[in-house]
């Protein structure tokens, strides 16, 4: 595992807020989440801002450069180092030559496309969305009922921070039994999968077992979840179709909970 350094002092993931009823005197208290920015650097040049819940960072560092295929692997890091500043966070990558001539490379195909001026920037990006995913396993994965429902049933509390504020997502990873292995919050659901992902590279966990989402399946959960080699995904909310297609392409299986708490395979 590659070195962390850690500066400053870290945000906490959610703050208190008084609100007040519209019909009568009554006052209470809410806990907010925060909504910090995450600046991702690598080797003094600068790739994205993404708005996060501040936890979990080494995870979340991690899961996004694996994601975004900056890295293959953890060992393509050299070091990391998190900076903790009034107004957001800063992530810095020492990443290995091979890994930034790539990353070069990338920028200057990017350049490239943004200063053509003939109205197709982004191309790149609308290519990658529609290019069919690869297989990574030959066949679907089934998982039994009572696993899949166990998970959802003590998923809830095992979600500190959306306890707290009902408003975050989580992401975990389960195994075939249906016993929720490890958890990951933020925000935003796709963060929250980041983090997760991370923390599984970290772990060296195979990923025999299933995704579990607090959130809808949507498109960038799918391509993440390929790029992780995981097999199945189970959430709160039903998939999209762009999540559908992109799942066939995969073999990966979806489920989803039903209006009566149940679980459906959606195909």
């Amino acid at each position: 595992m590659f070195p962390v350094t850690i500066t400053g002092d870290a945000a906490l993931p959610d703050k208190q807020t008084r609100v007040y009823s519209l019909d009568t005197t009554k006052e209470g208290v809410w806990h907010i989440p925060e909504e910090t920015p995450v600046a991702f650097v690598y080797n003094r040049r600068n790739y994205a801002v993404m708005l996060a819940t501040p936890t979990d960072m080494t995870d979340f560092a991690l899961g996004f450069s694996l994601g975004e295929r900056i890295i293959l692997t953890p060992d393509d890091i050299e070091n990391l180092e998190i900076r903790h500043l009034d107004k957001g966070i800063e992530l810095h990558f020492k990443i290995n030559a091979e890994r930034l001539e790539a990353f070069d490379a990338r920028a200057r195909r990017r350049n490239l496309v943004g200063t053509a001026g003939c109205g197709i920037c982004g191309l790149e990006n609308a290519d990658a969305l529609f290019a069919p995913l690869k297989p990574f396993t030959n066949t679907a994965t089934k998982i039994p009922k009572l696993a899949l429902e166990t998970a959802m049933a003590n998923f809830k509390a095992l979600q500190p921070i959306n306890q707290r504020t009902k408003s975050v997502h989580g992401a975990a990873w389960v195994d075939m039994n249906g016993t929720i292995q490890m958890v990951r919050e933020d925000v935003g659901r796709h963060n929250a999968l980041d983090k997760l992902i991370g923390a599984m590279s970290s772990a060296k966990i195979n990923p025999e077992g299933f995704l579990l989402m607090s959130s809808r399946c949507s498109y960038e959960i799918i391509d993440k979840a390929a790029r992780a080699k995981i097999p199945v995904i189970l959430s709160f909310s039903g998939p999209t179709n762009l999540a559908l297609t992109k799942a066939a392409q995969a073999n990966i299986t979806i489920y989803a909970r039903d209006k009566t708490g149940g679980v459906k395979r959606i195909e």
